[in-house]
Formats: structure tokens, C-alpha cells, sequence
């Protein structure tokens, strides 16, 4: 008989017939698990009934409502919001996971005759960001920002296709999530012109990355490298982790979801690195590498660093050697739309596009791929 594992409170484990344990958790059978999922959801209404007695609150007069286990937030008037709690929050996203992380049956390996590794790199796609195009001359959304993530990861492997793909690096991270907690600011505190909740911001960018993953798995081996930014250090590592769990029964998919600045990844005679740019400087990239990663770069010819953060393509060329590049740095484009203050202080101008790289076993990088965004 199949078991499911999960976390069950006393009074429910009672109410199941288990005998109670300290650790709360417990593998139950299916039939259970639908009683258990009842039980939740007659004590969830119990307690929204009780919330809006104890609080005066008609319930005609209540257009939405977020169920945080025994805590509510109510939207009775439009653009009024109760905000959510970081605690309640993070203790959702735990029981979503939970009782949510999908195993994936093992697809065959394709052979090709080519080995070319297709990186994707998403660089600020900065989910939650508004701009106006009345003040800034072109909008952004977080409908906008989920179409173009999509539409410019389908274009990129669209065009690597072309090459022949063994496996993908997707590099992920790099202000992904446009704040860092449900005040609307960056880690460091600076607000942010935003149209939506944390939540829903948050929600929103784990879906689309769970939709990419589940295509790209259905025809490649795929490493993903997380890299902490500076909008989202917090909330980013927390999508990171989020990844992880929902992907940890799928064999073709590796993450690195540690909150290092700075990762490295091998393929063949490459090593490629990835850093989101807002912390050690472009110049010092090179002997960083050679430092942090010695035996690497010891047994490599081709050397990539991808960096991210300033939104606009900026490429330097470290030479170690008579005839040949040691290590070539660039910054990459960004998607999304310059905000009110972009515009304000005059950094507007740069192409928006999401880009890819071609990286032969043997032969290094051996395209770049662009897809642009009007």
C-alpha cells in the first residue's frame, strides 16, 4: 500500500486514529491522507468564520482572503491589503512544499554526436518590478516579466538546437525577485515601485522557473547554479531552496543552491563562472577564479565568467598567455524595463533581451545566443 510522509498536528493525528508522536511527523496511507486534507479544511473555515466574528467583519464585504494556518488576511476593500507576515509566509510555503514535491519518472538519455553544453542565463528579470510608460516610456509588469522569462528561455533553446545540445547550465538567481520582504524593499532597504504582493511575486516566479525545469527536462541533463543578488539576498535564497525541494526526485536535474557569491562549473575544457556582479569587481575576476578554483582551472583552456546585476552587455578579455584569451568576462542583458528611478537618473537606453551560450567540450564557447525584446 502506498505511504505518504507528512507533518500532521496532535489533534488531527488523534482525529486520524495515530498514536502521537514529538516529531509530528508521520506516513500515512492514501485514504488517510484525504481525511486529513477534510480535516484541515473544516478547521480552515472554522477558524475564517471565527476571524470575521471576532473582528466585525461582514463576510459579503470580503472579496479575498490568504489562509495562513490559524491567521487570515483579509482584503475587504480594493488596493487595501492586510500585509502577510514573513513567519506565515515562509510556514505556507513549507506545507505547499511539503505535501507538493513530484517524483519524475527517468526519461533515456539522448545521444548526441555533438558535445555542446547550452547555458541559459536569466540576468535581473526583476519579478514584481512596475514601470509606468507613462512616465518611463514603456511598461512592466509581473504579467509582462512572466511572458518575456518564457518566451526568451523558448527562443534561446530554439536557437541552441541548432548546435546540438548534450546537457544545459541554467543559471539562475540574480535578482530574480524584485524586493525582499513584504515591506517592498531591497535587502539593504531601498523601496521599490511594485504591483503586487510578496507573495504573488514570489509565487509567480517559482512557477514559471518549475515550467522551464519540467520542459527542459523532457530532452536534456540540466545543472542549475544559483546566484545570491542584491534586491532579493534573502527571498532569492529562499526561491533557491524552493527549487531544490520540488526538483529533489528528478535524477536529470542538479542544483547548487548554496548562498556562495561566486560559482564554478566545468564541462570539458571549459570552466565557466557566475556571480551576480554587485560584489567583487570585474578586474578582479580572473585571479579570482584561478584562486577559489585551482585544480579547475589547472585542467581547463576555455574560461567564462557570466556576470549580471547593470543590465547592459559589457565584455572584457583577460589575457594569460602569447596566443590565447586565460578568461573572458561579460556582463549580460536583462529583460526587464527601466523603473522610475532607472529612468530619472538617465540609465535607460540598453537592449533588453534574456542570452545564451554554445560551449563545446572541446572547442570552448562556440556561439552566443540573443533573444531580444522590443
Amino acid at each position: 500500500m502506498e505511504r505518504i510522509n507528512t507533518r500532521i498536528k496532535d489533534e488531527h493525528a488523534l482525529e486520524l486514529g495515530l498514536t502521537i508522536n514529538k516529531s509530528k511527523q508521520y506516513r500515512i496511507s492514501r485514504e488517510q491522507h484525504e481525511q486529513l486534507r477534510s480535516l484541515r479544511e473544516e478547521e480552515k473555515q472554522t477558524e475564517y468564520k471565527q476571524y470575521l466574528e471576532e473582528h466585525g467583519i461582514d463576510e459579503s464585504s470580503v472579496s479575498a482572503y490568504w489562509n495562513k494556518s490559524s491567521k487570515f488576511s483579509i482584503l475587504v476593500r480594493p488596493n487595501q491589503p492586510t500585509p502577510v507576515s514573513n513567519d506565515d509566509f515562509i510556514n505556507d510555503l513549507i506545507e505547499k512544499v511539503s505535501n507538493y514535491s513530484p517524483k519524475y519518472e527517468k526519461l533515456p538519455i539522448i545521444d548526441k554526436k555533438i558535445d555542446n553544453l547550452l547555458v541559459i542565463d536569466i540576468a535581473d528579470a526583476h519579478f514584481g518590478k512596475l514601470s509606468s510608460s507613462y512616465e518611463t516610456g514603456e511598461s512592466y509588469n509581473i504579467n509582462i516579466a512572466k511572458q518575456r522569462v518564457l518566451d526568451g528561455v523558448n527562443g534561446i533553446v530554439s536557437k541552441g538546437r541548432n548546435f546540438g545540445i548534450q546537457r544545459v547550465l541554467f543559471i539562475i538567481g540574480n535578482d530574480v525577485l524584485h524586493y525582499d520582504n513584504p515591506k517592498k524593499t531591497t535587502t539593504s532597504g531601498t523601496p521599490q515601485d511594485s504591483d503586487v504582493m510578496f507573495f504573488d511575486m514570489f509565487n509567480a516566479a517559482i512557477d514559471v522557473h518549475v515550467e522551464i525545469i519540467e520542459s527542459l527536462i523532457q530532452e536534456f541533463e540540466v545543472d542549475i547554479l544559483f546566484c545570491p543578488s542584491n534586491h532579493d539576498y534573502q527571498s532569492g535564497w529562499y526561491f533557491a531552496k524552493t527549487l531544490s525541494a520540488w526538483f529533489r526526485n528528478c535524477d536529470r536535474v542538479t542544483i547548487d543552491d548554496s548562498i556562495a557569491h561566486r560559482k564554478y562549473y566545468r564541462f570539458g575544457k571549459n570552466l565557466i563562472g557566475a556571480s551576480h556582479g554587485d560584489g567583487a569587481k570585474m578586474e578582479n575576476m580572473p585571479l579570482l577564479m584561478a584562486n577559489e578554483v585551482p585544480v579547475l582551472w589547472s585542467e581547463t583552456v576555455f574560461r567564462h565568467v557570466y556576470l549580471h546585476h547593470i543590465h547592459h552587455k559589457q565584455r572584457n578579455h583577460f589575457q594569460s598567455g602569447k596566443d590565447y584569451i586565460g578568461v573572458t568576462v561579460e556582463y549580460l542583458r536583462s529583460p526587464s524595463a527601466s523603473d522610475s528611478w532607472h529612468y530619472r537618473n538617465g540609465y535607460v537606453g540598453a537592449k533588453k533581451a534574456i542570452e545564451g551560450f554554445i560551449h563545446n567540450f572541446n572547442d570552448g564557447q562556440v556561439a552566443s545566443l540573443t533573444h531580444y525584446f522590443k
